[in-house]
């Protein structure tokens, strides 16, 4: 008899335990997916949630996704400049192999909270297969690591770094998805310092790249196959 309730307590107890483990495990998901408001739309940043590796078009209008709900809180699009080449360009791979991409940007003048100006710039590289594009992030990630320039980790396939551009601080997040390379930079007010406007830049860059990778992402295809490092 007691060998049978020390039974069901234990089975009680690890009951307890897998139910604890999935409740913390569905509040660390919930909380990785910041950069969202309830609705959706684009509000406070916090870590920009990793995606599932995707298959992604070019397109003609880059500069569309941007104006189509606020980048971030307080900030306005005003004229905005759409770079879109349509010839197909060849990288620089591994040995012989020259992978192909066509490559689509934006840029965008922006008002701040407090009226001033800002700057925004996209850039989307869409290769054919998948596997160059990652190549091209880690080759981008390495360099920028050995040349001291951050990386700052958002995600396993994303990472930050501080840029400038003739005293206007700014924030580059470059993004690896499938067959999609993207590149959001994000400049500040003239003389304005970097760690005052942090959170306006982390916020233009993480928010901005999560609206033009979901824009560009072809749904009707399948994923494809994930690439070993």
């Amino acid at each position: 008899m007691r060998r049978s309730r020390d039974a069901e307590l234990r089975r009680a107890r690890v009951a307890a335990l897998i139910a604890s483990a999935v409740t913390t495990v569905t509040v660390a998901v919930s909380g990785c997916s910041g950069g969202q408001d309830g609705d959706g739309s684009a509000g406070s940043s916090g870590i920009l949630a990793a995606r599932a590796p995707g298959v992604h078009s070019w397109t003609g209008t880059p500069c569309t996704p941007l104006t189509g709900e606020p980048l971030a809180k307080g900030f306005t699009v005003g004229s905005t400049t759409d770079s879109a080449d349509p010839d197909v360009r060849e990288d620089i791979g591994e040995g012989d192999a020259r992978p192909r991409y066509r490559q689509t940007g934006c840029l965008a003048d922006l008002t701040g909270p407090d009226g001033a100006s800002w700057k925004l710039y996209t850039t989307a590289d869409v290769y054919e297969e998948s596997a160059p594009a990652d190549r091209a992030y880690r080759v981008k990630h390495d360099l920028d690591r050995v040349h001291g320039r951050g990386p700052e980790q958002v995600h396993e396939t994303a990472y930050a770094k501080p840029v400038d551009d003739q005293g206007r601080p700014g924030r580059a997040l470059l993004l690896w998805n499938g067959d999609l390379l993207l590149t959001v930079t994000a400049y500040g007010p003239y003389g304005s310092k970097a760690h005052d406007i942090r959170e306006g830049l982390q916020d233009l860059v993480e928010n901005t790249a999560r609206l033009v990778e979901n824009a560009l992402r072809d749904r009707d295809a399948p994923s494809p196959v994930p690439s070993t490092p």
